[in-house]
């Protein structure tokens, strides 16, 4: 018989009582994947400050190693990754209400040449509240492994070389009972679906070979069935099914690398690529249940838009988080080439931004923490800092924001009560 994890059991008791606020506020204990429920970077939390002072973190903890990767969280497991410069990559399990570090393991892989805004500590881990996922890489190896929520290993798979002159920083997701790791890379290069419960190759489909992408895929629904929409500067957008690899349809090649991961919103798949610094380009596809020989692209964007940030949608809305530090305003039901508004936010950004409550916020390069309003009428609020260097992703479970940067993690806990279960 197998056993449930404690989480579940209690997840199960209280879906028994048919309470709507239970089940609720469990969901909002997890955070399982990079940004959030299927990477939209949305979270319905709400009693988060929008101004306040480093007295005001609930904790504030140092972290070994230097990383920008995004926490990922299941109740009370925290889970993200690091790097030492000997090229030592470890993965983290800290204590989501207290920041006290449960278990850590490490994985030694060469010293390899990295980009000036990467770290062998970028790509986060994915959890199923039974294990921990994680892929590193260097140019001989490409490891996934598997945990379970008490730092054992469960199984461990060698995917091949990994080429890519930036590094690493591929983050998996899960489906269903599978494990999907995107390896677009500079050399051979496919997506491959292990078993989660086993590692063993379920599905491996080859792609196109151009630049490394550092792209995590979504899932997107089209009437009831489920894709895989990956995103590369050699295949563009495409959309494969998730239980057999079988692409589906694909937008064409994009002009440059892409980094900021695909979303979805108003019936488009949206996608950015760029170079130096600064987007070049951004499609609007409209996703089909099998292409015949229509172009997919609804509309084409050239100024204004992100390269390594990846975009938020909130009801009929984009908002594009540029690194340039400008931030945009695009009403999905019109041109995707007009702004509603476009602000000068100020800093440079490589973390993605996230959506609590109705606000957005996101990280500078030098730690400022950025909160305007995601609405057609601009607003901005006063934020916070890090006082640290950080190119991450805030997570959102728990009624906590968890702020990574560099070599430290912050939790700003939620001043409402009832925004989810809380110790």
């Amino acid at each position: 018989m197998r056993i449930l994890p404690s989480f579940m059991l209690v997840f199960s008791a209280l879906m028994c009582l048919s309470c709507p606020f239970s089940a609720q506020a469990l969901a909002q204990e997890v955070w399982a994947r990079f940004r959030g429920p299927n990477g939209t970077g949305m979270s319905t939390l709400k009693g988060v400050p929008t101004n306040w002072s480093d007295s005001d973190y609930e904790w504030v903890i140092d972290l070994p190693g230097k990383g920008h990767s995004s926490p990922v969280v299941w109740g009370e497991h925290l889970f993200l990754t690091s790097g030492e410069e000997n090229g030592e990559r470890m993965l983290i399990c800290l204590d989501a209400f207290t920041g006290k570090q449960r278990w850590s393991t490490s994985i030694k892989l060469k010293a390899n040449h990295l980009h000036a805004k990467n770290s062998y500590g970028s790509g986060s881990p994915a959890t199923d509240g039974e294990r921990v996922y994680v892929a590193e890489a260097d140019p001989d190896h490409f490891i996934v492994m598997a945990h379970d929520m008490h730092g054992k290993e469960v199984w461990k798979r060698d995917l091949g070389t990994y080429q890519a002159s930036h590094g690493f920083g591929v983050s998996p997701i899960i489906y269903q009972d599978l494990l999907i790791v995107p390896n677009d890379q500079d050399g051979p290069s496919f997506i491959e679906a292990l078993d989660r419960q086993t590692g063993q190759t379920r599905w491996k489909t080859p792609r196109k070979i151009e630049t490394a992408s550092y792209a995590t895929p979504i899932i997107v629904n089209l009437s009831g069935q489920d894709q895989l929409v990956a995103l590369s500067g050699a295949t563009g957008l495409a959309g494969l099914n998730p239980l057999t690899g079988e692409e589906l349809w694909a937008s064409g090649s994009l002009p440059q690398r892409t980094v900021a991961s695909p979303v979805y919103g108003n019936g488009l798949v949206f996608a950015t690529c760029g170079q130096a610094g600064r987007g070049v380009e951004m499609i609007a596809v409209h996703p089909v249940q099998k292409q015949i020989s229509q172009s997919l692209i609804a509309g084409i964007r050239k100024q204004s838009m992100p390269y390594v940030p990846t975009p938020v949608i909130v009801d009929n809305y984009l908002y594009l988080w540029n690194d340039d530090g400008t931030a945009c305003c695009v009403d999905l039901r019109g041109d995707v080439t007009k702004n509603v508004w476009r602000k000068r936010l100020g800093g440079n950004y490589s973390g993605s931004p996230v959506v609590i409550d109705g606000r957005i916020y996101c990280i500078s390069e030098n730690g400022d923490v950025k909160v305007i309003e995601a609405s057609p009428e601009f607003q901005e609020y006063p934020g916070g800092k890090l006082n640290d260097p950080s190119y991450s992703t805030p997570a959102v479970a728990n009624g906590r924001v968890y702020l990574r940067s560099f070599h430290k993690l912050a939790s700003l806990k939620s001043k409402n009560p009832l925004g989810s279960m809380q110790k």
